[in-house]
């Protein structure tokens, strides 16, 4: 199992925290070319992270670089650097259709076979930050082999809808659409970011709720964002105790070859099993000691 419990944003244009970007514990480093670099700085944010990626050491952190989009001209830029640096993922981008995956992933193949890179290694995330591409979650999510993820851009979605950000309220639809899109495809789902990184109540309580819909995890700004995004994903001892439980009891119900699982005189349907196994193989992901209650 790869958590992507979070995803670090690094400005390209920051050499300090393109540098330090593994120290401060998020399982995904994205290293962003887009909205966080300005216009004048686009090539030397572009430079630094290609040298960064050939150069430096970030160990096992699963390395993420969101290029510009290719409608800009400048993407088709990022991508023949980076995709030489062979980041771990590429992120796409105001996505709107399978077509611009498509389009995104004809130019990293081609890249891949002029500097014998194995095509196929260039991973791809898709972020989907308008109407249209909520309303086509499900054909992008299906759009490629190479897709990990989809991802929710909320500031450019909610502009789109004519709003702003609230309580999630106006958010509610996209995360649905997206998390079931990404789902069915059986990639993982990845929320939007949390700008407002003095409030850890507001935070909080965006994380719980994105983990309850059932997200992967969660896009950062911020490294103080981190730790309490973790333990909102990290299995209770409780639950990984229930969840331990469940399966000795579908492996009793194995071993006598029944086809009925119970529990405590409680039938335990398939389901359920299931939902175990995963708590059971999050916990081992997470390779930590399940917190307490408090």
């Amino acid at each position: 199992m790869k958590l992507r419990r979070s995803m670090l944003f690094v400005p390209g244009n920051n050499p300090g925290m393109v540098r330090d970007a593994h120290i401060y514990g998020s399982d995904s480093i994205m290293f962003d070319l887009e909205d966080s670099v300005s216009i004048n700085e686009k090539d030397s944010a572009r430079f630094l992270v290609y040298s960064a990626l050939t150069k430096l050491s970030y160990g096992s952190k699963e390395l993420v670089v969101r290029i510009n989009d290719l409608g800009s001209g400048l993407g088709i830029h990022d991508l023949e650097a980076v995709v030489r640096a062979q980041p771990d993922v590429i992120r796409l981008p105001k996505t709107e259709s399978a077509k611009d995956v498509l389009e995104c992933e004809a130019e990293i193949e081609r890249i891949e076979r002029a500097a014998g890179i194995p095509v196929g290694k260039t991973r791809m995330m898709a972020a989907i930050e308008s109407a249209l591409g909520v309303l086509n979650a499900k054909e992008i999510a299906f759009s490629s082999k190479r897709l990990i993820g989809i991802a929710l851009g909320a500031e450019d979605y909610v502009t789109d809808l004519k709003t702003t950000r609230s309580d999630g309220t106006e958010l509610f639809f996209a995360r649905c659409m997206i998390l079931n899109a990404a789902r069915a495809a059986g990639i993982d789902a990845l929320d939007t970011v949390y700008s407002d990184v003095n409030n850890e109540e507001g935070f909080l309580a965006e994380a719980e709720l994105i983990h309850k819909l059932g997200f992967n995890g969660k896009s950062v700004i911020n490294p103080r964002q981190i730790p309490p995004l973790h333990r909102v994903f990290t299995p209770r001892q409780k639950d990984l105790e229930k969840a331990r439980a469940v399966i000795e009891a579908s492996e009793e119900a194995e071993r006598r070859g029944s086809g009925v699982v119970a529990l405590n005189g409680k039938m335990i349907d398939k389901p359920v099993v299931a939902r175990a196994h995963y708590l059971v193989q999050l916990a081992a992901a997470a390779n930590r000691t399940p917190i307490e209650e408090v």
